[in-house]
């Protein structure tokens, strides 16, 4: 019995798949597709996680897409805000028929005969197998294991008597109302958490092994309240959305190239927002430099006030073990909670787990680099979907899926059903796809595809020269190279480079 077709099938109904929808609808209306989601609803991220006081650390005016201004005032977005934005484009552009829930692919096999990918998921509640085939593959799932988060195991865990959780399986009915919390961690979810618990808890202790980089932006953008008694809404964010990226990219810039400066500047910003006579220099002035790993953003202050009421305090020290009543420090402290929060990240996962065969042969991700970043060398007809890691991962996702939408405009144009970039890795030098110290890229991002120096197997983190190159670079750079199963391959290739398509 044949299996169900469509010209592209996309993997994820989060902020990248219904962004990816979209882009699709409107510059590929001629093609069909449809998004296959594992869970039950949409949302990706923003569904997902319900911990105390979520939120982006990107500014919601470019974290929004580019084709739907956020209409909102607030810099930093909630988590709510976010969901209703996304599922309210998926409604409004007509994606959300298109979503298929309960479809967790698992796998996912090209044939070059049928010139189709037959992606294997397992349906419903009862796991049913199911397959749909597909002309272009497009992985929009992210990065993570949306099942578990990273959750080290700490001596003595077992014998706590109050609830140990981790933030991306937050207990719905979880009550920390004037209860002592201890938070481990100092990335973004913790900075998020301790003030937002603090508001209602008895106290609030972050506890870190290392200080992270903290940076206070406010809360509501100066500019646009401005801008929006004079100007269209729409113009109004757009300026914004321009001023925040070039905004973005100029710190990025100056924190990379002036790593002293980049320190003293963040430095003093928290000696301002912090008590006089606090040790900024033991609990935020960590040893690496800005940008060797993420920074953690905060809106108005909030963690430093928090701090400055007593309703939060913050410990560098390392765990000796977990007691009954609390955490016993190296040191010797003991820090008393009726409720510890296990803030310690993700569990990173490539292509979200989807197991890729190319005519048979295995695909290893980990040893596959990255083409504009948006494809995988050697492996045809399939994109995937990353953010940045130093701005609003919607930048890169939107590009992404203006460069897919580009791609297969060409290929149906020139009647070529296979795009293919090559890849010589035995010329390329490889390098972490993610340019970070952070934990969770040294622990897991070796089983993840990788970068190289040389273009087009570099993956910048620079939204204004990606940009530039997306819109006027070749389609054909002697790289991506195109067949069609009517015609002899080099024909085919020859055809679309003497057509000087550009992006």
């Amino acid at each position: 019995m044949p299996i169900e077709h469509v010209d592209v099938l996309i993997v994820g109904a989060g902020l990248s798949g219904i962004g990816a929808a979209c882009h699709l609808q409107r510059r590929c209306a001629q093609l069909s597709y449809a998004i296959v989601e594992g869970r039950s609803e949409s949302g990706g991220t923003w569904s997902l996680f319900r911990f105390p006081g979520v939120r982006s650390d990107s500014d919601a005016f470019t974290f929004a897409y580019s084709f739907r201004p956020w209409e909102g005032t607030q810099s930093l977005a909630n988590g709510g805000d976010i969901l209703a934005y996304l599922r309210e484009t998926a409604r409004r552009f007509g994606v959300e028929r298109h979503i298929r829930y309960q479809h967790r692919v698992v796998a996912a096999r090209w044939s070059s005969g049928q010139r189709a990918w037959t992606v294997e998921m397992h349906a419903g509640e009862s796991g049913e197998s199911v397959s749909i085939a597909c002309d272009f593959l497009y992985l929009c799932c992210g990065y993570y294991d949306d099942a578990q988060g990273y959750a080290p195991h700490f001596p003595g865990q077992e014998a706590f008597e109050g609830p140990l959780v981790h933030p991306q399986l937050w207990p719905p009915d979880l009550d920390h109302a004037g209860k002592r919390v201890v938070v481990i961690g100092s990335g973004a979810t913790a900075v998020t958490l301790v003030p937002a618990m603090a508001r209602d808890a008895g106290h609030v202790t972050m506890l870190q092994r290392s200080p992270s980089y903290v940076v206070s932006v406010p809360s509501h953008d100066r500019l646009l309240a401005r801008l929006d008694r004079v100007l269209p809404a729409r113009w109004a964010r757009g300026l914004v959305r321009a001023k925040n990226i070039a905004r973005t990219t100029f710190f990025y810039q100056l924190f990379r190239r002036a790593p002293r400066l980049a320190k003293a500047m963040i430095r003093a910003g928290a000696r301002r927002a912090l008590p006089e006579g606090f040790d900024v220099d033991t609990h935020f002035a960590p040893r690496y430099a800005p940008w060797d790993q993420r920074l953690c953003i905060v809106p108005d202050n909030d963690l430093f006030k928090a701090i400055g009421s007593g309703r939060a305090d913050v410990v560098t020290d390392e765990i000796e073990r977990i007691t009954a009543k609390g955490v016993l420090l190296k040191s010797g402290r003991e820090l008393p909670a009726d409720i510890i929060v296990s803030a310690t990240g993700l569990q990173p996962r490539p292509c979200g787990g989807v197991a890729l065969e190319v005519d048979g042969a295995a695909v290893d991700v980990a040893h596959c680099y990255v083409y504009k970043g948006v494809m995988l060398g050697g492996v045809p007809n399939l994109a995937l979907c990353f953010g940045y890691s130093n701005a609003s991962w919607t930048l890169r996702a939107d590009l992404s899926s203006r460069f897919v939408c580009k791609l297969l405009n060409h290929m149906r144009r020139r009647a070529l059903d296979e795009a293919r970039p090559r890849c010589d890795a035995h010329a390329l030098q490889p390098h972490l796809l993610l340019e970070l110290t952070s934990g969770y890229v040294l622990r897991s991002f070796e089983r993840f595809p990788k970068q190289a120096r040389q273009a087009p197997w570099r993956v910048r983190q620079n939204y204004l020269l990606d940009a530039m190159e997306q819109r006027f670079g070749r389609i054909e750079d002697g790289v991506l190279q195109f067949s069609s199963a009517s015609r002899a391959g080099p024909s085919g290739v020859a055809a679309s480079r003497a057509s000087g398509e550009t992006l």
